[in-house]
């Protein structure tokens, strides 16, 4: 069975051909990034515009790179809730009127669903039942996975999101937009220890993510108590960023992880699936690993090639879509 999905929820425009829920046949990504720069985040109506631009062309590559034509299709699917408004009507009118021109099946995806099937691609058997860990700039979100369709959320965010924290304490230090890759880099020459953020653990059972406290406490550090983040930011010396950079960095990493195994504990599983933009940071995956280490659980991280937004996670959950008879129809509606 091979399907072609398309994954249009933010600001990369991709499609991809998946044959039988694992296999990769193709994936093409078209990133926003240098579009977005210089305003330092995503701007939504910008970012619709570059989908329309980039949808065709995409779409082309990713049958070409799979060397299929749309006649070798079996059914086609896309991205229809959570995201940008604007970016997941366009990937969805696209897959709705690619279904219909070749007389294919819909089928319809929960975003955040997807980003937890990334870790299944190209492995010989699906991890299930396992705690999920969802980490980008929209979620930090903990489900206790049954199935690939069946997830049941456990642990959500209540302000800002790991990635979004990332993406503003990046900022606060003066260093380039996506602040997750730029946090990563700078912390890899300072020291975990310099800084004593607190933990925002919350309380003692809760699964529960807050970073908005965090992200205070960082520009309290760098700018002083009650500080202006409209004002200019003071000049930092490189030892300074790095040292900041990595205690934030550790100081989310500890909470992801803690929480996370205190998850899996709870439900009584042994399995672990980290996805999402912030999976790809290094130092989040090297502690998951050493956890998993000692602790017996089996951990499973995507290549980093599908931690960010992709359409191969879209198209191999849509296999089992497929196989259940779940389809939609083409009055299928986007929702932000």
């Amino acid at each position: 069975m091979r399907i072609l999905g398309i994954e249009t929820s933010c600001d990369e425009t991709s499609a991809a051909v998946v044959e039988d829920g694992r296999r990769v046949l193709s994936n093409v990504v078209a990133t926003q990034v240098e579009i977005h720069r210089k305003y330092g985040g995503v701007v939504p109506e910008i970012a619709s515009r570059a989908h329309l631009q980039a949808l065709l062309p995409v779409v082309s590559e990713a049958l070409a790179e799979a060397r299929l034509a749309m006649d070798d299709i079996d059914f086609v699917a896309a991205v229809y809730r959570p995201g940008l408004i604007g970016s997941l009507l366009l990937g969805l009118t696209a897959a709705k009127t690619l279904a219909w021109l070749h007389g294919l099946k819909l089928i319809g995806i929960n975003h955040v669903e997807s980003h937890i099937y990334a870790a299944c691609l190209e492995r010989d058997a699906l991890p299930f039942p396992c705690i999920s860990l969802i980490v980008s700039g929209g979620h930090s979100s903990l489900y206790y996975s049954a199935g690939p369709r069946k997830h049941e959320l456990v642990g959500a965010t209540t302000d800002d999101a790991a990635g979004e924290a990332f993406d503003k304490v990046a900022a606060l230090l003066g260093l380039p937009y996506p602040g997750g890759p730029s946090i990563d880099q700078a912390a890899e020459r300072g020291r975990p220890d310099a800084v004593a953020f607190t933990r925002p653990w919350l309380s003692r059972t809760s699964l529960d993510f807050s970073f908005s406290g965090l992200k205070t406490a960082v520009l309290y550090h760098v700018r002083g108590h009650g500080a202006d983040v409209k004002k200019r930011a003071p000049e930092l010396s490189d030892e300074t960023i790095a040292d900041v950079a990595a205690s934030f960095q550790e100081c989310v990493v500890d909470v992801l992880v803690g929480k996370t195994l205190r998850a899996a504990e709870a439900r009584g599983v042994d399995r672990i699936i980290v996805g999402g933009g912030v999976a790809a940071n290094r130092r989040l995956r090297a502690r998951f690993q050493e956890e998993a280490e000692a602790s017996g659980i089996e951990i499973l991280l995507p290549p980093m090639r599908y931690c960010t937004d992709n359409a191969a996670m879209v198209a191999g959950l849509a296999y089992h879509y497929a196989e259940a008879g779940q389809f939609a129809g083409l009055d299928l509606e986007a929702r932000a």
